[in-house]
């Protein structure tokens, strides 16, 4: 919330002072028309014209952060918000780029023509900073993830925190050092062109809010294996209840828990609880989940007995 607030605070000051700018450069435009400065007839038409282009390019940036100042304004989701304003920010300056451009070249003819011929210049010497580009184009339209995203790509695993024209930063999960999915507080930066290669695993989405995980816990095959999957169950509930309120019990009918038990390769089997959970909650939602049933369970060791001794 402050890092929007600051964002809004600077964006405003930006669109006084290219106000200002933009108001002085089309004043000097129509200013250096005056007999005052007949002695300078020389110098007028390029005082003029590089007046108007510079008045262009202010004007294009001004527009830009009144359009970022709107979508700072709307209910846009965190990714969606991010990506307009990367599109806002390169449009403002492809175009101030054409303007610069005729001016230099004299005419939009010539700048279109010789862009052409540096583009296939440049096409041959930076393919892959091109191919990045097109594929942050493609991230754009197609959504494959968004800033706040959990996503996994060719064994990278993180949490979206920049998507720029060349490359996507992600906060990294689990790691080398880390035998869960929580931050292991190094950054990952890969190629937007990656994407074109590689399929991408997106843990998170707007319309599905949970992904599905499990937890096994090793019991020996005299338990009661109804009273288990009741105490499991019930941890799952509370604990659903108590972390995600918003959705309710009628909403959690949708994602209900299930519990199944299988063979351990070892003297005993497993009690299997499947849940969903929110992907940046995994680690924290198992372990709250074991804290709420391992009392139920230890509180009918007539039921429940657990490996012990040479069985373990």
């Amino acid at each position: 919330m402050n890092y929007n607030f600051i964002n809004k605070q600077t964006n405003k000051k930006w669109i006084i002072i290219y106000g200002a700018v933009a108001a002085v450069l089309i004043a000097v435009y129509y200013v250096v028309n005056l007999h005052l400065f007949t002695s300078w007839e020389r110098y007028i038409p390029f005082v003029r014209k590089l007046s108007l282009s510079l008045f262009l390019i202010s004007t294009i940036f001004l527009i830009s952060k009144l359009m970022e100042k709107l979508i700072y304004n709307q209910n846009h989701l965190e990714g969606d918000r991010y990506n307009l304003l990367r599109i806002v920010r390169f449009l403002s300056l492809i175009f101030s780029l054409i303007v610069a451009a005729s001016f230099l070249f004299q005419n939009l003819y010539a700048a279109a023509v010789s862009f052409g011929l540096i583009s296939l210049v440049l096409g041959f010497a930076l393919q892959a900073p091109i191919t990045s580009l097109i594929a942050w184009i493609y991230l754009i339209f197609r959504r494959s993830y968004l800033v706040g995203d959990r996503i996994q790509i060719k064994g990278f695993r993180g949490d979206v925190v920049e998507i720029n024209y060349l490359d996507t930063s992600i906060l990294e999960c689990s790691g080398d050092y880390l035998g869960n999915d929580r931050r292991s507080g190094r950054t990952i930066r890969f190629p937007n062109s990656l994407i074109l290669r590689e399929e991408v695993i997106n843990y998170s989405g707007p319309q599905l809010p949970f992904i599905w995980n499990e937890t096994a816990i090793q019991i020996a095959f005299s338990s009661d294996l109804n009273f288990v999957e009741k105490c499991l169950l019930e941890a799952e509930r509370r604990d659903f209840e108590e972390k995600y309120p918003i959705y309710g019990r009628q909403q959690h009918k949708r994602w209900e828990a299930t519990v199944y038990f299988r063979n351990s390769a070892y003297a005993w089997m497993e009690a299997v609880i499947s849940y969903p959970v929110k992907p940046k909650d995994t680690t924290g939602r198992r372990t709250r989940i074991l804290k709420h049933a391992l009392p139920l369970l230890n509180s009918a060791p007539d039921k429940v007995q657990f490996p012990e001794g040479a069985m373990r």
